[in-house]
């Protein structure tokens, strides 16, 4: 199965604590049908102090979404969306399935 979500891209949560929330991809991981949107699904991780005498902190991270709870974000629709291609001019294209923008 072909991942169709990349970095960089303005996806939409559909579900879990963070649903209706906007963000872009940050990171992704295909192997594991996984991606880290940024502002989104954050977990609370503590540091301990590197140096003497320095406090450690608590630090919020974006954890890591399954791919089945988040969809693009078209621009022309204004609402989420299924990656569709098409091909012009001997490139492939990514659209929105909805109203076959470009994305």
């Amino acid at each position: 199965m072909k991942f169709k979500l990349k970095k960089g891209d303005n996806v939409i949560v559909t579900a879990g604590k963070s649903r209706g929330k906007q963000g872009k991809v940050v990171k992704v991981f295909p192997l594991a049908n996984k991606v880290v949107v940024e502002g989104v699904n954050l977990v609370k991780r503590r540091e301990r102090s590197r140096r003497e005498g320095k406090k450690g902190q608590v630090l919020e991270k974006a954890a890591p979404l399954h791919a089945s709870n988040v969809q693009i974000f078209c621009a022309g629709c204004g609402k989420g969306g299924r990656i569709g291609y098409k091909l012009e001019k001997n490139a492939k294209v990514r659209i929105c399935r909805r109203c076959e923008r470009e994305i």
